[in-house]
């Protein structure tokens, strides 16, 4: 069985993105549009995976530096057929070539793999059919129905462009031919460059069948040129992702309110309210639920969990039957053990928090471990950092610790031990004693508040 290469051309500048950022480069679903591609192309498990790269090449490269590629530049942009010639030397002479687009992130594999199989020992391309296919290569077929040629836009004849049946780029040809036909490309057309489209033709001169697929869905041929489509496809790839999800059994209040941008894995009897972000890989036990308006990044929840709404979350894992929130933030490093309460107003930081321990409001933990059945009250504060080291504040378990505490690390708070309201504790607050360390209350008689000049 003959080889497959995969050449995915990802040159294109993309002036009508008038961004700094090459167009390859611009992210859908959370992820740069080329690397999808570079996944998809991976399915097929090709021999041989060529990225022909041109404007912004270093960037473009730095951000997918995967053993399994190979890069091959294109200098100049001198159109499709060009670019594929640039790839040239690093393809096998036998096989065949799949030929991708960087900016087409939404191809399906299963798709390219029935056209690969389509091609046999001649070649393939895929096909659309379009209401309005205005700037589009035509398909030209001969009286049988047999694909003869593709047409550019701008060469079409009046005729042509009545068309609908489009060419969507992507291709497969036999490697023993490629080198011949590339070489033989002109470019005496309206843009001055050579077509790899034109390759099809020559294919049909020399007796070879050229079958064609019509691709299941526009969508998945569908390339980006300006943020206008960039945001189009964002919509699909989001829909289809929350189909997904429902067909799987989460339940989502609007599936039109949710966006995942990385992997969202899930467990039985998951809810999901409205304007949630999930980012990176998000894992959700079962019976789950997440609040509205939540963003989750990196993180894991343990079943029978609860983030309530406006709360932030990366880097962290929750777990079961834990509450979080309302407006709660927790950061990379923490670590909530099974039924712990995080309140609003609550940031948590590279902390442990034990087995049924309450942070309820508008407190600061950070580069702390909190053992199990303890209650930070409302207001304290971790003071971890001396402006330039970190140190860890221990606070053992059933302790609690009363509101407008300040911990100064580093430093113990034994378990069982009660700390008063208002303390700032620098020293080892002993087991099952009450601990205060305030300031003494003044009141100066006399005293006059001040009055602003005039």
């Amino acid at each position: 069985m003959d080889r497959l290469s995969v050449v995915i051309l990802a040159a294109g500048k993309g002036k009508r993105m008038y961004s700094d950022l090459p167009k390859v480069l611009h992210p859908i679903g959370g992820r740069p549009m080329l690397a999808r591609v570079v996944e998809t192309a991976r399915r097929l498990e090709p021999a041989k995976l060529v990225v022909v790269y041109g404007h912004g090449g270093e960037r473009v490269r730095n951000t997918l530096p995967d053993a399994d590629l190979a890069w091959a530049e294109q200098a100049e942009q001198l159109g499709t057929g060009h670019a594929l010639k640039c790839a040239l030397p690093l393809l096998p002479d036998t096989g065949k070539t799949l030929v991708l687009y960087g900016d087409v992130p939404l191809i399906e594999a299963h798709v390219l793999s029935e056209l690969t199989a389509l091609a046999g020992e001649g070649a393939a391309l895929l096909t659309d059919e379009l209401a309005n296919p205005s700037g589009y290569g035509r398909i030209v077929r001969g009286a049988g129905g047999a694909v003869e040629a593709i047409v550019e836009d701008k060469d079409c004849s009046a005729e042509q462009k009545a068309i609908r049946e489009i060419n969507t780029g992507m291709l497969v040809l036999p490697n023993r031919r490629l080198a011949g036909w590339l070489n033989e490309l002109k470019n005496g057309n309206a843009q001055g460059e050579y077509y790899l489209t034109d390759v099809i033709e020559l294919a049909v001169r020399d007796g070879m069948q050229v079958h064609a697929l019509k691709v299941p869905a526009s969508w998945q041929a569908a390339g980006v040129n300006n943020k206008v489509q960039l945001a189009e496809l964002e919509r699909v790839l989001q829909a289809n992702q929350a189909r997904a999800l429902l067909e799987a059994g989460v339940q989502l209040a609007d599936p039109a309110r949710i966006d995942i941008r990385g992997t969202l894995a899930h467990g039985r009897d998951v809810t999901i309210d409205v304007n949630c972000v999930f980012e990176g890989t998000v894992e959700l036990g079962d019976k789950v639920s997440i609040g509205a308006n939540c963003v989750l990044k990196n993180v894991k929840i343990a079943a029978g969990a609860r983030i309530a709404p406006f709360s932030h979350l990366e880097g962290a894992e929750i777990g079961a039957g834990s509450k979080v929130g309302p407006y709660a933030r927790l950061r990379p490093g923490a670590r909530l053990a099974e039924g712990v309460h995080i309140g609003n107003f609550v940031e948590v930081k590279q902390s442990e928090i034990g087995p049924g321990s309450k942070v309820n409001h508008l407190s600061y933990i950070g580069d702390a471990v909190i053992g199990s059945g303890s209650n930070v009250g409302a207001g304290t504060v971790t003071c971890n950092y001396d402006g330039v080291n970190k140190f860890q504040t221990r606070i053992g378990d059933n302790v609690f610790v009363g509101s407008g505490t300040l911990l100064v690390a580093p430093v113990t708070v034994e378990s069982g031990a009660t700390l008063g309201a208002g303390t700032v504790l620098t020293k080892t607050a002993p087991a099952d004693q009450l601990t205060v360390a305030r300031a003494r209350q003044l009141t100066i008689p006399g005293w006059q508040r001040p009055v602003k000049q005039k």
